[in-house]
Formats: C-alpha cells, structure tokens, sequence
C-alpha cells in the first residue's frame, strides 16, 4: 500500500496535475466525485477526506451525517479526455465511517463482503462484461427531454463495418481513451439496433471490473459530449428495437486454476461450475431488482427482441437467462459463466455482488443443476415451457422489488442499510411511473373511449 501511495504522489508530481477527483457511487451507482489539489493529496491517502454523506442517496442521515471519503491508490487513472492544459486525475474512494469502519451504505463495501465470502472458500471472482449503448443528437438546451423519441445518429446494424461516421468515430475514440487509462478493451463494435455499440472489457478481478464499469460509462459520456452527441446506457431508450443488456461472463478461480473447468465432464464444467449455475438459476428472481433496477430495464426483457426472459441455462442459447460459452480450444481458463440478465445502468458494484452471492449459495448447499435446454425458449408455447419448468425473469420493477423484498439471500448480501433503502427508493420509483399518463395510453384511448 506504501509503494502504491508512493507512486501516485510521484506521478502527480511528474506529470504536474493540477486536480485529483475522487470518485464513489451512491446506492443507485450515480457517480458522485469533488476534487482536490495535490496539496491535499498526502493526507488523503493517509487519512481519508470528511464530506456531508447526508447529501448523498442511500447514504446518512442527516443526524450522522459525516463520513470519509478513503483513495484507493490501486485505482489512480490520469484522465486524457480532460486536455485543457491542467491535467487532471481520479482515485475511486471506499467510504469509511469517522471510526474507521466501513459505511455500510458504501456500495463498493458491498462488493468487498461478497467477494471476502468467496476468499474464505478458497475463490477469487472475475468478470467481463460487454456494455452496449446508443449514441443520439446531444438535446438542444432547455429542450424537454423526453418529449420526441430520440433520433439515431446511424442507421448500421449488428457488427456492420461502415464507412466512418460521426459514432463510429467517437467510439473509437472512447475506446482509445481507455487503453490511454489502462483499461484494456476486448472487442468494440456497431450492435444491431440503429446508432446501438457496444464494448466489451478484458476479463479482471471483480472490483476491479465494477470500478472500470462506472469508468467507461463516465468515459463515453465525456467523449461523445465533446462531439455534441449523447451516450446513454438507459437499458431501453427506442421502442422496437433491441435494448441494451450488460451480458457479463464470471469465473472462480482457486488459486491458479479455474474453478468451473472439469476436463471430464461432457460440457467440460466442473460441480462447482454447476452448481454456481444452479444457484443464479434458482435466484434469478430475487437478484433482478439490483441487475435490471429501473422501471425502463423491463422494457428491454420482453419477448422479440433477444433478451433474456426465461430462467434457464445452455450452451451457445441467447434465449436464456444462464449461458455457456464453449471454452476455447486449449484454454481451461476461459471456462465462464454468461450471465446476460444485467443492463448497462445497473450499479455494478451491486450486481456483481449479488450474482456471486446466489452462485455462492448454489455452491454452499449443493443445488443441482437442471437439465439444458436445447431449443429456442422463444419458439415455445408458455404451456410447453411450464411443463419444461422454465420459469421468467420478473416482468416489471414492481415484481422485482417485491422478490427482492421477501428474498434473505439478498438482504444478507447488501446488508440492512442498502437492502431497506433500495426497497424503499424503488418502490417510490414504480408509484411515480404508475401516476404517468403516457403517450401510448393517449393514443389508445383519448379517442376511442
């Protein structure tokens, strides 16, 4: 940790940074930062920095409200998108109470218990996640938002090599600015909706993959807003076409070796490896309000439109909720878990935590892994799949909370204060989309009725 400290106080001195931003997240995974000057940089990393946690969602009550903001050095980034001749960076922060404990509102914190119940059964926990989003015309200042459906810049589809482009131009450049950062990007390319990408990550440890997720969202904001266009993860921003999905692959690891690999076995899955799976199977419900946690993430799980619905696993199988990738040939490290139920707007920190939970779980008691299913669930009648026992995916917000509310897997992983705040917000949520009166209700009824 020394060694770390010292090396981001030498290079912020090398490079002459004018600003560190540190950066944390709410419970909602809004990213929140404030800056500070290198002066104040030292004692920073030695003994944290006081800010009003009350001001924050989820975060203090007002009568507790104070609360530190501790660096983490292993995440110090130089920010390249910011070249206005002060060169500025970032350390993501863990939240710690005045006492040196850690804030139990701290998503971040929630990730790190999760993932030290996974150490003490010998796991460590990786993921990479593929993040799709659109990019659309900026809104023009004071417009109501919301007003007109949102335009697409292009009009290419799934990995269409077009000629250059305004989008094509500023994801490329995004991707370019987080290689700069260290990130390294696996693979980036046009998705099948109109103006939809996508980008996905190099697999790494958990953590560090959930700090890099609000890194890119913020990253591909920042860089389409200097082109005068939108990046938006809203999990559902067009109707009739495909929304965004997170689909995210996960592995254990003991020690060196991969725990979901068994050689042997005919899908080449280790037990543990199954019984991760059954244990997200058998949680998918009480998991979906964290993965998929707003009233728009509903729109993107219907039937149609290749996301996943149907609670079920197989190999290669876009219409389920579990998926295994076949392993490439000569790599038993690249055995892995798809899980593709999360959107882009989840909070990561959130979402990891509780997938590993449920794996976890399904690992600690021994679920049994149902049978794969081998046809296309979205060609089956809902009678040929309850006879297969093929259960869905909650079909709104409002379910998901009220699975996620009677679930003790989840409110274990979370922890009382982030498990009864996120029910309340969410529930308030649903009741203000229910008082909406929408554009499709009008059309449908104002008339007719």
């Amino acid at each position: 940790m020394e060694r770390q400290q010292d090396y981001v106080l030498r290079t912020v001195e090398e490079r002459g940074v004018r600003f560190i931003q540190l950066w944390f997240t709410d419970v909602l995974g809004i990213p929140k930062a404030f800056n500070i000057t290198p002066a104040e940089l030292e004692t920073a990393l030695q003994e944290g920095m006081t800010f009003d946690g009350s001001a924050i969602d989820g975060f203090s009550r007002v009568q507790e409200s104070d609360v530190l903001a501790f660096p983490d050095p292993k995440t110090f980034q130089l920010l390249p998108y910011l070249t206005d001749g002060m060169p500025v960076a970032k350390i993501v922060c863990d939240i710690i109470n005045l006492d040196g404990s850690p804030f139990e509102g701290d998503p971040r914190h929630v990730l790190r218990r999760a993932l030290e119940r996974a150490r003490g059964l010998g796991f460590s926990f990786y993921a990479a996640p593929e993040m799709e989003f659109f990019y659309f015309p900026s809104p023009a200042p004071g417009s109501d938002v919301g007003e007109q459906p949102p335009t697409p810049l292009d009009h290419g589809s799934y990995f269409e090599l077009t000629t250059s482009d305004l989008a094509t131009e500023v994801r490329r450049k995004t991707v370019i600015t987080l290689e700069e950062m260290g990130i390294p990007v696996e693979y980036s390319q046009h998705e099948d909706a109109p103006s939809q990408h996508e980008i996905d990550l190099r697999y790494t440890d958990a953590l560090t993959m959930a700090d890099t997720v609000m890194t890119v969202r913020h990253v591909a904001k920042e860089i389409a807003a200097q082109h005068n266009i939108l990046a938006t993860f809203m999990p559902k921003p067009m109707a009739g076409v495909q929304g965004s999905g997170m689909h995210t692959h996960f592995s254990l690891f003991d020690g060196e070796t991969n725990a979901f690999h068994d050689e042997a076995d005919e899908y080449h899955l280790s037990e543990t490896g199954k019984r991760f799976i059954a244990g997200l199977l058998r949680h998918a419900g009480e998991i979906s309000a964290v993965t998929n946690q707003w009233v728009n993430s509903y729109k993107r799980l219907i039937v149609g439109y290749e996301a996943p619905v149907y609670v079920a696993w197989a190999r290669n199988n876009r219409s389920v909720v579990v998926n295994v990738p076949h392993a490439k040939r000569g790599k038993k490290e690249s055995t892995r878990v798809e899980y593709r139920a999360p959107d882009p707007a989840a909070n990561p920190y959130l979402a990891f935590a509780a997938v590993l939970t449920a794996g976890l779980t399904g690992i600690e008691q021994g679920y049994e892994l149902p049978a794969e299913t081998t046809a296309n669930l979205y060609e089956l009648t809902a009678e040929q799949r309850l006879a297969e026992g093929i259960a869905t995916l909650p079909g709104s917000l409002s379910d998901a909370v009220e699975h996620m509310a009677r679930s003790e897997l989840m409110a274990e992983t979370l922890g009382e204060h982030v498990f009864e705040w996120f029910i309340r917000n969410k529930r308030a949520e649903w009741a203000d989309y229910k008082a909406q009166v929408t554009a499709f209700e009008l059309r449908r009824y104002l008339v007719s009725l």
